[in-house]
């Protein structure tokens, strides 16, 4: 049975305009791109996304305005699970709420393993994602390509994997600890994380590792070398424990993105 991964985010707020649209071909296109066979036995794919001319998607936390995209690859063979590698996103402004995603084109790199690594795969199924331009649209896009296992590496994908967050080691962070406290929706975490600056204006997005906590838009502030980030945390039933080892936590920067897995109590 393929266990793919299905990436969830909850939605603090909508967009303000949502729309129905009945021709999606007339804005976004997806194509499955192969990049041939890795070391370790799974296999290098992608999703090449193709946006028309001033339309945006999201990033797999998109942000207060935004919805987050969902992946089947229920239509596959011989492919037993698929893991997702996210490129650095871009930070919008969208009506007066932030929004985390990606503009005109997105190459989505894929680690495919299969059932059997000297067989071709077949990659098919569907996107269920958000796409915005002066209205936002919910829609379905379906994919289907034939992987093989002889294939050429593929410079797009290798590219798409470069343009990835830094590591915390990479972006020379130091420490990271997250101190909880009671907050309006249940929680408030702060975190207090030792790394260089990432340039300009830095956005900090905190991804618990249960899919039904959400978290607010985070404040940051800086002091030197010293990010603060701070975020209201909320559960549909109430109360919740939030695990600190899974908290996942991004850093967006004008010159590079961080990713950080993982806070000390503190």
């Amino acid at each position: 049975m393929l266990r793919a991964l299905a990436l969830v985010a909850p939605v603090l707020a909508m967009p303000a305009s949502v729309a129905a649209f009945d021709d999606m071909d007339q804005i976004i296109s997806i194509r499955v791109i192969d990049g041939g066979k890795a070391r370790d036995g799974s296999h290098v794919g992608a999703l090449h996304v193709t946006l028309a001319p001033g339309w945006k998607t999201y990033w797999r936390a998109p942000g207060d305005a935004g919805i987050p995209p969902e992946f089947s690859f229920a239509g596959s063979e011989n492919v037993e699970a698929v893991d997702i590698a996210w490129p650095t996103p871009d930070v919008f402004d969208q009506n007066g709420m932030t929004s985390i995603g990606y503009d005109t084109e997105l190459v989505l790199p894929l680690h495919i393993m299969p059932y059997d690594a000297g067989l071709p795969l077949h990659l098919s199924g569907e996107v269920s994602l958000g796409i915005c331009k002066d209205v936002c649209i919910p829609g379905h896009v379906s994919f289907d390509g034939v992987l093989d296992p002889a294939a050429d590496r593929s410079p797009t994908i290798v590219a798409a994997l470069a343009d990835r967050p830094y590591s915390a080691h990479e972006a020379g962070v130091t420490r990271s600890a997250c101190r909880l406290a009671p907050g309006p929706h249940g929680m408030q975490v702060t975190a207090t994380i030792d790394m260089p600056p990432a340039g300009g204006v830095e956005t900090v997005v905190f991804e618990p590792s249960d899919p039904m906590i959400w978290a607010s838009q985070a404040e940051v502030t800086r002091q030197g070398n010293r990010l603060i980030a701070r975020a209201d945390l909320g559960h549909p039933d109430g109360g919740f424990a939030l695990d600190r080892s899974g908290l996942r936590i991004t850093v967006l920067g004008r010159d590079h993105a961080v990713d950080i897995h993982g806070c000390d109590a503190g």
